[in-house]
């Protein structure tokens, strides 16, 4: 194993990772993001309510917050193997109740649920703005972020609650509600607000899938600027590492250097709703990547026999973030394992299958890693200690694939501001790379 942190960071990596995630302020924005990217990389988008006739290279498949990748080299076989990167586009937030508009004590708020597990102590006096997606009386529906000061959750006086350092009261009613103005309640006033950044007419607008964002925007940190720091690094790290593996492999084979040993399908699975347990159309609890797979494989002729040939020899990397050990509470950590930031990604073991991962599995990435000369480092949960999980052990139930949880280690994993590695993405990315590729 290597704990190598002397490498320098990937700087074109990083600015174009820090661009996704200051654009990347919901679900919907991070896909169109990605989408963006493959576009620009020669990917097509298929619809899924259309036919889909026998194809080669880059397609790309969108639902909501959701996206499918997928690269097929020329000639490939209809039972080609598929090489999955799995990740999420959702993170924990505050999100917009149907009913928003509320009001206490003189002040306007609104108010939102709250999504996922979030420390709710990290949103405390953030300048928060709003995104998301607005859906219309015809069913088509708008993307909208205001990316301005807009909301805050703030805080109560320390002269008002002296214990307030001995244990965040954030279950107070109203304690999570933002406000946003002076004055009383005032029926529709955001829906009108949000309807007129999107250049709508607010009485079109029937349903939305609103959420706030802090507006601090993503950066660099430490002394010699080795850490990244932002909002959404679980897990738009790995969509956008995803990303990049994917269009690096579709420019390999276009140049005709695809691996050796045959070719192999590279795919990118951006669920959404992991955080709170992918149970939805768009979660890894659905049905969607499997069914996208499947007709991919009978659009280029194939029967069902080669659909269980092309699952039978495929592989996923459920690559989410991970945690490093923290400097103040290393008690928390297995004693024997502490993964730290540019040490490379980490590969997660749990024998209870909270994460995926096997021997197998373990193997075949630390083989990418070697072979990108990436370093990379082991996560196991202290036994004394709940395990989180991933999509990992869902993908591999789901599509019955071997499967290996991966992940860059940070700290203040679901805040309103994690960090991470400044050399990590890039690590990422290049072992993604050479799983797609040749793994």
């Amino acid at each position: 194993m290597s704990t190598s942190i002397s490498a320098p960071a990937d700087h074109s990596h990083n600015e174009d990772l820090l661009a996704f995630l200051r654009d990347s302020s919901s679900p919907y924005h991070a896909v169109a993001q990605a989408a963006r990217r493959l576009e620009k990389a020669g990917f097509t988008e298929l619809r899924e309510t259309e036919e889909w006739a026998d194809h080669s290279g880059g397609v790309f498949v969108v639902r909501a917050g959701a996206l499918i990748a997928w690269y097929v080299p020329g000639g490939a076989p209809a039972h080609t193997p598929f090489r999955i990167v799995g990740a999420h586009t959702d993170s924990p937030n505050l999100r917009v109740k149907p009913t928003p508009d509320t009001a206490a004590a003189g002040w306007r708020q609104i108010a939102v649920e709250i999504y996922g597990g979030v420390p709710l102590n990290t949103w405390l006096d953030r300048d928060l703005g709003i995104s998301g997606r607005i859906t219309l009386r015809d069913g088509t529906s708008a993307l909208v972020k205001i990316d301005e000061p807009l909301f805050r959750v703030p805080q109560l006086a320390i002269h008002l609650d002296r214990s307030v350092n001995e244990g965040l009261a954030l279950d107070r009613q109203g304690q999570t509600q933002p406000i946003w103005s002076l004055g009383v309640r005032e029926k529709g006033a955001l829906l009108r607000r949000v309807a007129a950044e999107a250049g709508l007419p607010a009485a079109d607008v029937l349903g939305w899938d609103l959420m706030l964002h802090d507006i601090q925007a993503p950066g660099h940190l430490g002394a010699d600027r080795e850490f990244l720091v932002s909002a959404r690094l679980d897990n738009l790290v790995s969509v956008h590492a995803g990303v990049t593996a994917l269009t690096a492999a579709a420019d390999a084979w276009s140049r005709g250097n695809g691996p050796a040993a045959g070719p192999r399908i590279p795919v990118l699975a951006a669920f959404d709703h992991e955080e709170c347990g992918s149970g939805s159309e768009t979660g890894a609890q659905s049905p969607l990547l499997e069914r996208v797979l499947n007709r991919s494989v009978a659009g280029r002729g194939g029967t069902g026999e080669d659909w269980s040939r092309a699952m039978a020899g495929a592989f996923c990397v459920s690559a989410d973030m991970s945690h490093a050990v923290h400097p103040n509470y290393s008690e928390r950590h297995d004693p024997d394992n502490h993964p730290l930031p540019n040490g490379g990604p980490v590969v997660k073991v749990n024998v209870n299958q909270r994460y995926a991962t096997d021997g197998t599995g373990f193997a075949a990435f630390v083989a990418a890693c070697e072979r990108a000369e990436v370093p990379w480092q082991r996560f196991v949960s202290n036994n004394a200690l709940g395990c989180g999980t991933s999509i990992g052990p869902i993908t591999a139930a789901r599509l019955g694939v071997t499967t290996v949880d991966v992940g860059v280690p940070g700290l203040s994993m679901h805040s309103a501001r994690e960090l991470v590695g400044a050399r990590d993405p890039g690590h990422l990315a290049r072992a993604l790379t050479e799983f797609v590729t040749a793994g």
